[in-house]
């Protein structure tokens, strides 16, 4: 499968384009000017462009079968970057995948999406930003799925112990997840058909049984529109 990922130069967006390499698809980065990639995925195409380039984001995504967008707006003293990333930046790309004819769309947004009363919401209410993109997408038409992480963090040692919790949406609030287990969270959801048209949190622990996301899937209540 050919995938395009943008924001491929984040800390999540890079480990997504690792994953997906391991997993033998064939994959484009989609870069912000001047982003910066670490070695392990340099010798992928690269396309760099903005979301607001229509044109040159149609270009980027013509050839591509599904999108993964792994965008987010960094934190900033700028507390419009929220809304120009995270809702009208995920847009953006949505209407650009409906013009070339991208059917499958993978969103990494966050747990909580659509809160008010949460801290995160102290930078620029992200969590209403980054719910009004999953709204986007969930009324796109796209086969669509949306992954939820909890607290993201760095660690890359003793994964193998660490067992990831699927469900449904609105079912999660404070646990934590490493960026790398959320990677593999996206290209799993690539191959479990049961994700469209799911919303699905994904934390992690040690504790935690083994599953699989075909497997939550398949345990999931009806989601609400």
């Amino acid at each position: 499968m050919r995938i395009a990922i943008s924001g491929a130069s984040g800390k999540t967006g890079y480990r997504i384009a690792e994953e997906a390499i391991l997993a033998k698809h064939n994959v484009k980065l989609i870069l912000r000017k001047e982003s910066q990639v670490p070695e392990s995925i340099k010798s992928l195409d690269q396309i760099v462009t903005s979301l607001t380039d229509q044109k040159s984001l149609d270009a980027a995504l013509n050839d591509c079968h599904a999108l993964i967008i792994a965008t987010g707006a960094r934190p900033s003293i700028d507390l419009t970057g929220p809304a120009r990333v995270d809702a009208f930046g995920v847009k953006r790309q949505i209407n650009s995948c409906k013009r070339v004819g991208v059917k499958r769309v993978i969103l990494v947004s966050s747990l909580c999406a659509g809160r008010f009363l949460h801290p995160l919401n102290l930078f620029g209410l992200i969590l209403l930003w980054k719910r009004i993109g999953e709204k986007a997408l969930e009324e796109s038409g796209l086969d669509w799925t949306v992954i939820r992480p909890g607290g993201l963090n760095e660690k890359e040692s003793d994964l193998d112990q660490e067992n990831v919790v699927y469900t449904s949406r609105d079912l999660q609030e404070e646990a934590y997840i490493p960026r790398r287990l959320v990677a593999k969270c996206c290209i799993e959801a690539l191959a479990t058909p049961s994700s469209i048209g799911k919303i699905v949190e994904v934390t992690s622990g040690q504790d935690q049984p083994v599953t699989t996301m075909q497997k939550a899937i398949q345990g999931f209540e009806p989601q609400p529109s």
